[in-house]
């Protein structure tokens, strides 16, 4: 079956050819609940061998534009170190002009991802799908957390939009108060979320934290959180981000598959192949 995304052959998955990178992230060192974050990209690429080449809204075979799947980085265990193999993976691919889909391995990865993007662009907005805030300072002794991930990178760069919060603390109720940042909770997204992504301009960041769905659809899952979001609202909101700005880079992140239940992985793998079509398919 191979290792490539979509289990597509050498002349759609070459490097020099592709417009797009996947790259495996099996990260995971602060997992602070449920575990297994670091099978969570050889369980996508696995279950995308399954999915139709031929999507069926957009009427095209994106792969045919190229999508070269990244050997999976190998990670040392001292986070800064991990950090900037990351970061400077990414950067490689930027400087090549490719449109990356990061797999994730735990949410922290996004911050040395990001970094990365910032390097290139000045002018990026981070959208946030995800159950959590993730604004904490630090969690567990670690300011790298998982848990605070969207905190490193607000320090960075305020322009970050939250879509589907639904679990938070104090602190980060109070940061999102008197910061002002655009946190969309769940129980008003399905109401406000128009305006909010009509708002969007210019370049655009897409984190993805697979527990902004719905237990229901996703248990696989670290901490899943009841009442999120399912798979056609889902699909409706990203497509509006795609028209509102330039999404440049995308991750997607916090998989921990689970033993005999193959529907998380696939709906992964199926949302990752979304994301590359939404960018890919109006390119000529």
């Amino acid at each position: 079956m191979g290792n490539t995304f979509l289990a597509i052959d050498e002349q759609q998955s070459r490097y020099d050819a592709a417009a797009c990178v996947v790259l495996p992230l099996p990260y995971e060192q602060t997992t602070s609940y449920g575990q297994g974050t670091a099978g969570g990209p050889r369980a996508i690429i696995e279950a995308s061998a399954y999915v139709e080449l031929f999507d069926e809204v957009y009427g095209c075979e994106i792969y045919k534009k190229g999508i070269h799947t990244d050997e999976p980085l190998r990670f040392s265990g001292r986070v800064e170190q991990d950090f900037r193999a990351i970061e400077q993976r990414a950067a490689r691919h930027l400087a090549n002009d490719k449109f990356i889909v990061a797999l994730g391995g735990e949410h922290s990865v996004s911050f040395p991802l990001y970094r990365a993007f910032h390097q290139k662009y000045d002018d990026l907005t981070v959208v946030q799908f995800d159950a959590h805030s993730d604004l904490r300072d630090s969690y567990e002794g670690s300011i790298y957390s998982h848990a605070s991930v969207m905190k490193r990178i607000y320090d960075l760069n305020p322009r970050i939009v939250q879509l589907g919060i639904r679990s938070q603390c104090a602190e980060e109720a109070e940061l999102i108060k008197k910061e002002g940042i655009q946190t969309v909770y769940a129980h008003k997204v399905r109401t406000q979320w128009p305006e909010t992504v009509s708002k969007l301009r210019g370049n655009i960041y897409i984190t993805f934290d697979v527990d902004f769905w719905d237990p229901s659809i996703m248990p696989a899952t670290g901490t899943p959180e009841p009442g999120g979001f399912l798979w056609d609202e889902t699909l409706e909101v990203l497509e509006a981000v795609f028209k509102a700005g330039n999404v440049v880079g995308c991750d997607v992140v916090e998989l921990s598959p689970l033993r005999g239940l193959s529907y998380p992985d696939f709906t992964t793998a199926k949302l990752v192949h979304k994301l590359i079509t939404l960018k890919l398919k109006e390119q000529t």
